[in-house]
């Protein structure tokens, strides 16, 4: 969700949370405490870049993607999308044996 969120932008943590936010109407609502370590990791794996830089006299760390966090972002959707396919199969056929 992270790597989806900054897909296209350079964005720091906290408008990350609320971007998760606003794009989730309002059902993810995660705290710093768990996107700040998941930001971190995902640089340490070369998924994202940050950078300092100073907004409105406030220092902020922003966060882009990389490359590598592109081809993990593509390949993350494709296997959520064959998921969510496996389990509307699955939903899909019990509705259908309860009609029966």
């Amino acid at each position: 969700m992270l790597l989806a969120t900054l897909d296209g932008r350079q964005l720091h943590g906290y408008a990350i949370i609320e971007a998760l936010q606003l794009r989730s109407g309002g059902a993810l609502d995660l705290p710093t405490g768990t996107v700040y370590p998941a930001l971190r990791r995902l640089e340490r794996a070369g998924c994202v870049r940050s950078a300092w830089s100073t907004v409105a006299g406030r220092k902020r760390r922003t966060y882009r993607l990389t490359s590598t966090g592109e081809r993990a972002l593509t390949a993350e959707r494709a296997a959520w999308r064959e998921f969510t396919a496996a389990i509307e199969g699955v939903l899909s056929s019990e509705s259908k044996a309860a009609r029966a």
